[in-house]
């Protein structure tokens, strides 16, 4: 049975295997496993099921493959709603929540999400809902978990003697170790 599309490429099926299981893209993985099939000499809906695809999904990596070479088989950048911070303003954005409020100035010791909503929405006119600002600390890769609060006027040493618990003397305690 002749093909109506054929498979240009120098690398052999066991190359685009080896290729495949370095790859970190799940989807192009799939489609090199696909062409590693049809190479072999699986017919192409054959070649296509076992790669967990259907043949026109197959049939179209390949004319991606013919056109693009190895880089036809990665998905392309779609199309969508634009952000609506430019980079720039995520970039002042970050650099805010990492240098934290101002206690005199804000009234805060940590940064809510709310108040990180509040904070864009003044600064850069753009309303967010508070769920949003949650994927948009993750995406700057910033954790959406607040520190605890720490007073400015907190004094270290008598922290640390609090943790430590009251100090008895030994010779002061009602009880003595047994002597073995």
């Amino acid at each position: 049975m002749s093909r109506a599309i054929e498979v240009l490429t120098k690398l052999s099926a066991d190359e685009l295997r080896a290729l495949a299981r370095r790859e970190g893209d799940r989807r192009a993985a799939m489609r090199m496993l696909a062409i590693a099939n049809e190479l072999d000499g699986y017919e192409r809906a054959e070649a296509a099921r076992l790669a967990g695809m259907s043949d026109q999904a197959l049939r179209d990596a390949i004319k991606r493959l013919n056109a693009e070479g190895l880089d036809g088989l990665y998905d392309r950048p779609r199309s969508g709603r634009p952000r609506r911070l430019d980079a720039e303003q995520e970039a002042e954005v970050k650099a805010a929540v990492l240098a934290g409020p101002h206690i005199e100035k804000d009234g805060l010791s940590a940064f809510t999400l709310e108040d990180i909503r509040l904070l864009i929405e003044e600064r850069h006119g753009v309303r967010y809902h508070v769920n949003h600002v949650g994927e948009l600390m993750r995406r700057m890769g910033l954790s959406r978990q607040k520190a605890r609060p720490s007073h400015p006027k907190k004094d270290e040493a008598a922290a640390a003697a609090f943790k430590k618990g009251p100090q008895r003397a030994e010779e002061n305690c009602s009880y003595t170790r047994a002597q073995g």
